[in-house]
């Protein structure tokens, strides 16, 4: 944020293509290299007693629920693609067949909230090491069924509490 507060006060020009991807080349780099210097990857999120769960969940999304992408479980299929070695789609059934965890651990949301929840999903790094993933990529890539993408750091998705969660408080996880 300094930076880019910075190049604005100076009065640089960063509107062209090329200048600003370089700009943003330089930020996400210095922006990798802060949370490399202070991501601890042996460091784990407290967890809580059951009766810190926050009820009700306040669950948001970016659309109302009734305009919610209605996915019928049974089609469904995760792409894989990328650095892996094994590219095939994954169905529904085949992930909840993988070994699940339950944790409770406070979600932080990027709108400002938090709540405690009860999570149950399969590790995200044990479901790389069944698609063979090259752990040397720099990021892990996500786009969901309504088109909304995101990335997190290779460090993250390898980390033991990062898991692809299924369940809520004993259920699945509600749209």
């Amino acid at each position: 944020a300094s930076l880019g507060a910075l190049t604005l006060l100076t009065g640089c020009d960063v509107s062209g293509g090329e200048t600003a991807e370089r700009l943003l080349a330089h930020v996400s780099k210095f922006n990798d290299a802060v949370q490399a210097a202070i991501f601890n990857p042996n460091a784990l999120a407290p967890t809580y007693p059951e009766s810190a769960i926050t009820r009700p969940f306040p669950f948001n999304a970016y659309y109302a629920l009734q305009d919610a992408p209605q996915i019928e479980a049974k089609d469904w299929t995760l792409e894989v693609a990328g650095l892996v070695e094994t590219k095939n789609p994954w169905t529904l059934d085949a992930l909840y067949s993988l070994p699940q965890e339950t944790q409770i651990t406070r979600h932080v949301c990027v709108e400002g909230w938090s709540a405690i929840g009860s999570w149950t999903g399969v590790r995200l790094s044990e479901f790389l090491k069944r698609i063979g993933a090259d752990t040397r990529a720099k990021y892990v890539w996500f786009r969901c069924a309504e088109g909304y993408t995101t990335s997190i750091d290779m460090q993250t998705a390898l980390h033991p509490q990062t898991q692809m969660t299924f369940g809520f408080d004993g259920q699945t996880l509600p749209v």
